[in-house]
């Protein structure tokens, strides 16, 4: 494989726990001045109930560091979905723990105005335009995977398989207000046919909007905590013309390309019988493809460049213990090796650090979590030299 050559920058301090969560969400400002991350004081346990991470910005010129916020809902995995709002210039959204209703919600702050005001639900993911978020029960998700809910209260429904009254929330950024849209005892008619007779208790893990939030994607799991199962399903923004992607089997980290194709890692079986590879699934059919079999060789997450010509792609780790780094050229369908990073064994996998890079407005530059310096920290890389080699040479670097 290729070394390209790109040099990670850490851009937090030194023997502080410093991370900023999933790889899906914005975590540069429009103008990449400005990065969001999360401080918090441990990273050898899960978070409990009365545990604060705060919420910073942090100049990239300059390193300076602003506390904007803190919060009580978050997890290891994906932070507090912390993220820039699209379309809304200084908004920055994130989910905190609330008294009274669901216990959480989520707030909307400008940065440029102080102004604050609240959601009645945390969200999940956001509309590319700014104006909606859609929400899913996190305490249930803790009960199913500690390192992606919040801790500190018990579910409502945990012992309801599929209840009428939880699901899939869609919120109004303006009004602040939920609806839900569509229940787990929906989506459970609608796709028990694989289990059979056998009744399952189901939650859904992840979701996110397509590129034009036309419609949005989710993974639904039945609670196995050995070998759970997968749907994967999309919908219209509010709800309508839900669809079965691929029936339950494995599934697991996918990224719009746009508005109609899903790249995701799964076991395409809907395709033929290539096993577990990346494809990428046009919506609302069954067609699809693999999308290069002899470099992605195993789930990681996936993530495409603003102009959609590059794949970001990591791993878990190596046998020497180390996660890799990858950049992939679609348009000359190769790609190359941009770091390894040694990972810390941790008492659960709950709290493993991955890197979960992220893309730049630009596509010149990315960030990424890791704790190869012994302490969670967040790093940047630019791009641009790996890119011409890429693009330019035909010889291993």
């Amino acid at each position: 494989m290729r070394i390209l050559p790109a040099e990670a920058r850490r851009i937090t301090p030194c023997r502080e726990h410093w991370f900023f969560g999933y790889y899906d969400i914005p975590a540069f400002d429009s103008g990449e001045k400005r990065h969001l991350a999360l401080r918090v004081p441990f990273m050898d346990r899960l978070p409990e109930k009365d545990d604060c991470a705060k919420v910073f910005t942090i100049d990239l010129h300059t390193g300076q560091r602003t506390q904007i916020g803190e919060t009580f809902a978050w997890c290891f995995q994906q932070g507090c979905f912390a993220q820039w709002v699209p379309a809304r210039a200084d908004i920055v959204l994130w989910n905190v723990r609330r008294e009274g209703g669901c216990g959480y919600g989520a707030v909307l702050k400008n940065l440029a105005t102080g102004e604050m005001h609240f959601l009645d639900r945390p969200a999940a993911t956001v509309s590319p335009n700014g104006e909606y978020a859609l929400s899913v029960n996190f305490d249930r998700m803790y009960d199913f995977r500690p390192g992606y809910g919040y801790a500190g209260q018990r579910d409502v429904w945990h012992d309801v398989n599929h209840p009428e009254e939880d699901g899939i929330w869609l919120t109004d950024l303006k009004t602040g207000k939920s609806r839900l849209i569509l229940s787990l005892q929906y989506l459970w008619d609608f796709t028990k046919s694989y289990f059979g007779k056998s009744d399952q208790k189901v939650c859904v893990n992840h979701i996110n909007f397509n590129t034009t939030g036309s419609r949005f994607v989710f993974l639904l799991r039945n609670f196995d905590s050995k070998n759970w199962k997968t749907g994967t399903l999309t919908a219209n923004f509010d709800g309508s013309d839900l669809f079965l992607l691929s029936d339950y089997g494995y599934a697991s980290h996918y990224y719009w390309v746009d508005e109609n194709i899903l790249s995701i890692h799964s076991d395409g079986k809907e395709l033929g019988n290539l096993g577990h590879q990346l494809y990428e699934l046009k919506d609302l059919t069954h067609e699809g493809r693999a999308l290069d079999v002899d470099f992605f060789k195993s789930d990681g997450h996936v993530s495409y460049s603003p102009d959609r010509e590059w794949v970001l792609y990591d791993s878990y780790p190596k046998a020497d213990g180390c996660r890799e780094l990858y950049l992939y050229d679609l348009l000359r369908k190769r790609g190359g090796l941009l770091g390894r990073f040694k990972t810390i064994a941790h008492p659960t996998v709950e709290i493993r650090c991955d890197l979960h890079p992220v893309w730049a407005p630009s596509g010149q530059q990315i960030s990424f979590d890791s704790v190869h310096e012994g302490f969670r920290g967040i790093y940047t890389m630019n791009l641009e030299k790996a890119k011409q080699v890429l693009r330019e040479s035909d010889n291993e670097v």
